[in-house]
């Protein structure tokens, strides 16, 4: 069953959907080489909780932090630890909160110093191809338009797709329906219509496709152990454009000081 929002839960899930873009500002102030991905996510904890927000990932089927943090050939799903952040990694960083009862959920994949040019050039194009997916994610086309253009835009420069793992629909629970690949055929999948919400998140590989799954039940990693990028926003289907309800914004203006 997908959900229609109104235009008063659109604007309520933009204003969750803006404190976890606030969320992933104040984790990209801390990261440089030293730091612990366990302190990035108490900073985000904290910060979730002085706004009135639930961290939403904390104690989703038994997971143990607000962040997911992801390096270098981890794909998703990393769980904040030890492990100090050195020149050269990168890190991405998903974050989702609710906020008087809806779900704001994105993501954004940094560079740790001065990091490989062909790494610096799998991120650009992750990030390029989300955009690319969310000029498709409009009434009247259907998701598989979304996944196609990801996976032809990405598959075209020499990358590889994701396949176990997809966006999905997003509103008064994080995981709604429909699921949203970023591979498939134009114009198959559910009709986008008006007012449904979805959570686009390319998942894209340096080297192979394949990826492996971790004993902590969590942990996502490429199979040939080359790094993987990952960038997510949260939209609502509109006539014409999609309204991108999550914001980059105020990552770039910390990342450009």
């Amino acid at each position: 069953m997908i959900y229609l929002k109104t235009d008063e839960e659109i604007e309520l899930m933009r204003a969750a959907n803006r404190l976890v873009g606030a969320t992933l500002a104040e984790a990209a102030k801390q990261i440089q080489p030293g730091v612990t991905t366990l302190q990035l996510d108490k900073v985000a904890e904290e910060f979730i909780l002085d706004h009135k927000a639930i961290p939403l990932f904390k104690g989703y089927n038994g997971f143990p932090n607000a962040l997911c943090i992801s390096i270098n050939d981890h794909v998703v799903h990393g769980i904040p630890g030890t492990y100090r952040l050195k020149e050269g990694d990168v890190v991405s960083v998903d974050c989702g909160v609710k906020l008087n009862g809806y779900c704001g959920d994105s993501a954004y994949t940094f560079e740790v110093g001065e990091i490989a040019p062909d790494v610096k050039k799998l991120l650009q194009t992750t990030k390029e191809a989300l955009y690319v997916g969310i000029s498709n994610a409009v009434e009247g086309k259907r998701i598989g338009d979304i996944a196609h253009s990801i996976q032809v835009y990405c598959e075209s420069r020499g990358y590889s797709v994701v396949r176990e793992l997809v966006g999905h629909g997003i509103g008064k629970e994080m995981h709604e329906a429909p699921e949203v690949p970023n591979y498939g055929k134009k114009g198959q999948g559910p009709l986008l219509k008006n007012g449904m919400c979805i959570a686009i998140e390319p998942m894209i590989n340096l080297g192979t496709k394949n990826v492996r799954f971790e004993k902590d039940g969590w942990t996502v990693r490429t199979r040939d152990g080359k790094p993987s990028a990952h960038f997510e926003h949260t939209v609502a289907i509109r006539p014409g454009k999609a309204d991108i309800l999550s914001t980059f914004e105020l990552i770039d203006q910390v990342l450009l000081n």
